[in-house]
This record gives C-alpha cells, structure tokens and sequence, in this order.
C-alpha cells in the first residue's frame, strides 16, 4: 500500500476537504484526487461523499481511517529506528518513585543536552519486546527470573545494588530499632499488596521468603502507595519492605520509620537491558554514566538470589 496515498486519505479526513488537505500537503487538488482514488481502487471501496461542504467519511472510510492513522505512526517509528541520532533515547523505569527514575534524573542532570523519553513499563516481557522491536531504547530490571532467560540479542547490564529497609508506623515492635537483622523479621508481618506472579519481584520476594522463613503477605487490592503508607502507619502488626532509594513523601502524622535491614542485607538488583545492535549514540552515553557512577555488587554482608546476573 503507497504511504503517500494513505497520507492523503488522512490529510483529507481531518481536513474534510481536498483543497485544504491540498494545501497542507504541498500539492494539487488534482494530486490530491488522484491518490485517493488510486487508494479507493486498492481496497475495492469508496472512501468519501462529495458534498457541497467539502468531503465526507463513508462507513468504510471511518472504518478505515483509525488504521490509516496507526500505518503512519508505523512508518514513522521505521524511520525513526534508523535515525537514532534523530530522536530521543526512549527508557523504561517501571515506576516514577523507585530507583530507576532517581538514576535517570541523575542522568539527566548530567547530560541536559540529550532529549530523553521517559516510559513506565508494568512486565519484562512487554519491556524486551519493546526493546526488541526498537520502541524503547532500553529498560531498567532484575534479570534473569528463574527459568526466563534473556534472548540472545539482548544484553544486560548490572547498574545497581538496592538495599531493602523496613517501613513501620510508630506502634510497631520494632519501630524504635535503628537496624534490624534478617533474623528479627522472621515472625513479623510483612505486607506487600500488588506483587504479581510471574513477575521479577516476585521471584525475588519469592526467594527471600524461602531463604529466610519471612512472612510475606500479598492480600488484598493495591490501591498504590498512599493506601499503603496510611494502613502500615495505622497498623502496629504490619510492615513493609521499600527501597532505600524509593522516593516517597508522607503526611507528618504518619510518623513512619526506615529501618535498615542487616546480617545480611536485602539487596534489589537493577540491571540496564538493551538490544545489542542498537545505534543510538545516547544508550552508549548512559551506560557509561551508569557504570561510572554505579557501587560495586554482590559487596559483603548482602544478599541477592542465586539467579540474579551478575555481569
């Protein structure tokens, strides 16, 4: 199917005339005409009814019209995936508050000049194949879930070594520690709504829950972050894990307590995931920002699961 037609066909809907479409694209009336008759002829339908108005949409040509519309951001992502020097390098985070949005910003602050697009993907499965089919330049993950390796274009990264703290409110038992070894949760009640099987951080938790005999529960909706922070704040027999470099902000009221966890230490592994064939000139720049800055891994005194990559 001719793009240039398709073009047209779309110039003309939104602009419910061919002389306007016409001057939009820089060209005749007539060239106007011509394509989308030609376009007409290669889907055996009528598009348009002339009116005294303008041009409009058949049945078949609204039905054809959205389509149309998803063909040329098609083109233009093609286009796009071989002029990387052209657009800006597309990233995955996963989540505004947590680790991976922090090491962006610091990326940011670094190289302003690099124009950035920030996704938030939920699975590692949506992320490689977005990596894969060049929509993002790469992602943020724990890599490699039991039983899940990574296919073989894609390569990963180690960039960071996340270590857990515990989140309680001031009733708790073990509100007034200022550590607490793994050993002392064993028995408490950790509360953690929203880890989805089959995805990496459960894998995780899965793990650690085994390792260590913890009590992980998972009940109830997620209602996000806020919900979270008002039920551990009012209720003295629940924590939480949450990322020491999680960003979130509390009411003052809440008088909610960080705890590091020690002997060992909980570490959430991020890894930087890409395709190994990607141009982009940017993905070079963070990788070498993130392995600049980055602390070494597997340090003594922490722990990770078995399957977490290490290079």
């Amino acid at each position: 199917m001719d793009l240039d037609t398709v073009r047209t066909f779309v110039a003309a809907a939104d602009a419910g005339q061919f002389q306007q479409a016409a001057a939009e694209l820089g060209v005749t009336q007539q060239a106007v005409s011509k394509r989308i008759a030609a376009l007409e002829r290669a889907l055996e339908v009528r598009l348009f009814t002339r009116t005294p108005r303008g041009a409009e949409l058949t049945i078949d040509g609204q039905a054809f019209l959205p389509h149309a519309r998803e063909l040329l951001r098609i083109a233009e992502r093609a286009v796009a995936s071989v002029r990387t020097g052209r657009r800006p390098l597309r990233v995955d985070v996963i989540a505004s508050r947590g680790a991976a949005s922090g090491l962006m910003r610091g990326f940011h602050r670094a190289y302003p000049e690099i124009d950035l697009d920030v996704l938030m993907l939920f699975d590692i499965e949506t992320a490689v194949a977005a990596i894969r089919s060049g929509e993002i330049d790469a992602s943020f993950r724990a890599v490699a879930a039991p039983g899940r390796p990574l296919a073989e274009d894609i390569d990963s990264v180690r960039v960071l070594d996340e270590p857990l703290e515990l989140l309680t409110g001031p009733g708790h038992a073990l509100a007034g520690a200022r550590s607490v070894s793994v050993a002392q949760l064993a028995g408490h009640r950790i509360w953690m709504p929203g880890i989805v099987p089959g995805t990496e951080w459960a894998a995780y938790y899965d793990d650690l829950v085994a390792e260590f005999g913890l009590t992980i529960e998972a009940t109830g909706p997620n209602f996000g972050s806020d919900a979270l922070l008002d039920t551990v704040a009012d209720t003295p027999a629940l924590a939480t894990f949450m990322g020491g470099q999680t960003r979130l902000v509390w009411p003052a009221g809440h008088d909610l307590r960080r705890i590091p966890v020690t002997d060992p230490t909980p570490v959430y592994p991020h890894s930087l995931l890409f395709h190994r064939d990607n141009p982009h000139p940017a993905l070079a720049t963070l990788r070498a920002h993130l392995a600049a800055t980055a602390a070494g891994h597997d340090a003594r005194g922490t722990w990770t699961p078995d399957w977490v990559l290490t290079r």
